[in-house]
């Protein structure tokens, strides 16, 4: 018996002294949005978000292209200097297209799931904006 308790504390000894999952420190890679505003998204509709390591922003709105730029710490990230194409589209993906613009002009901080890999914009009050999945 005290050999199965001695068994049993080493086995718990190690899993206790692995390290932790990485967590990502940046929101840097290729996105893909799942939710805006808590409204779904239009399916096929590809509304995308690529940030660079430098602060470079791109992406589609899900009928123009935008460039901009973002700045981000560990937590906060505040997105700056936005520019889009001005093409016309069917009134869904233009509706879309502003609440995600209006929704990054709101986003004052993100987080990552460890486990999911997913990427959720944050208002001020930690309420959730956007959620994307990597598009890789």
């Amino acid at each position: 018996m005290i050999r199965a308790l001695i068994a049993v504390a080493a086995v718990f000894a190690v899993v206790a002294a692995r390290p932790a999952a990485a967590q990502q420190t940046a929101p840097v890679g290729k996105w893909l949005a799942e939710d805006i505003s808590g409204g779904g998204v239009v399916d096929r509709l590809q509304t995308t978000l690529e940030i660079a390591e430098t602060g470079q922003v791109s992406g589609s709105g899900g009928c123009n292209t935008y460039r901009g730029t973002a700045e981000f710490s560990i937590t906060a990230i505040n997105f700056a200097a936005l520019t889009s194409t001005k093409k016309a589209c069917a009134p869904a993906a233009m509706e879309q297209e502003t609440k995600f613009h209006k929704a990054l002009g709101e986003v004052k901080a993100w987080r990552i799931d460890a486990g999911s890999r997913k990427l959720t914009l944050l208002d001020a009050k930690g309420t959730e904006l956007v959620r994307f999945s990597p598009l890789e």
